[in-house]
């Protein structure tokens, strides 16, 4: 009689282990079925939804402090501050003992150096204090800290195949953007959660002068952590390395 109810029990706990196997493989493969349905707008749409659910970044003004810290050099402090619709941009950064400010106005750049705006020749070209430098810092950082609503600007062309992909341990799913050649040439990589659509990791490429993908080449950025900024969440910490060898290029830290 005993070993009659032994085996019921266990011919139960069998039962119930087949129904958890049959429903974690059907979750697997009800989440490999979506990342193969979901398009890359789809995606695009869905990340931005959890980034900016209110729609603040069109009409973004405000402070980053952001520290950068750099393996065997000094950090370096920036305060940046962002008006979009008043098309207006500055950059002051501290490192060591120099400060340096850049501001684009509706076009107008101005300078700064160590609080004066009477620089020499010398010391404009040595801190390379000019409107070409000032602009692409307002890109760089409007386009980093605007991720993934900037993916919806003019000459970004998203790739409509969501690929599902594995990157150090974790599930992702992952955009490809490319660029109108009078935009940018290399290849970007959006890493997704895939439960919350957070932006969880980018990585881009550059390309030969056929337009092939270098594998050799370009940088990956971990972001971890998040910041409440007008209602967006940004990532606190960015840290980049090389594709070619995972060497740690340099943190930035939203303050």
């Amino acid at each position: 009689m005993r070993c009659f109810f032994v085996l019921v029990s266990l011919r139960k706990r069998f039962t119930v282990l087949k129904t958890i196997y049959f429903y974690a493989l059907l979750f697997c493969l009800s989440n490999l079925l979506y990342a193969q349905n979901i398009t890359g707008t789809q995606l695009l749409s869905k990340a931005i939804d959890y980034h900016d659910p209110h729609n603040n970044w069109k009409t973004f003004s405000g402070q980053l402090n952001i520290t950068m810290k750099i393996p065997e050099k000094s950090s370096r402090y920036s305060d940046i501050q962002i008006d979009l619709p008043k098309e207006f941009f500055q950059v002051i950064t501290k490192r060591d003992s120099i400060t340096t400010r850049m501001t684009v106005e509706k076009g107008h750049c101005s300078f700064g150096l160590n609080n004066s705006e009477d620089i020499s020749e010398e010391n404009i070209k040595k801190f390379n204090l000019n409107c070409e430098r000032a602009n692409l810092y307002k890109n760089y950082y409007t386009y980093l800290y605007g991720l993934p609503m900037k993916l919806k600007d003019p000459g970004t062309i998203i790739d409509p195949k969501v690929e599902k992909k594995t990157f150090k341990g974790k599930d992702y799913l992952v955009l490809k953007v490319t660029y109108d050649d009078n935009v940018g040439s290399d290849i970007w990589y959006f890493y997704f959660n895939p439960k919350t659509y957070a932006m969880e990791i980018y990585q881009f490429f550059r390309t030969d002068d056929n337009g092939s993908q270098k594998n050799d080449s370009g940088e990956y950025i971990l972001l971890t952590e998040e910041k409440l900024i007008n209602g967006i969440k940004m990532p606190k910490i960015r840290a980049w390395y090389y594709n070619k060898n995972d060497e740690l290029l340099g943190t930035d830290i939203l303050n």
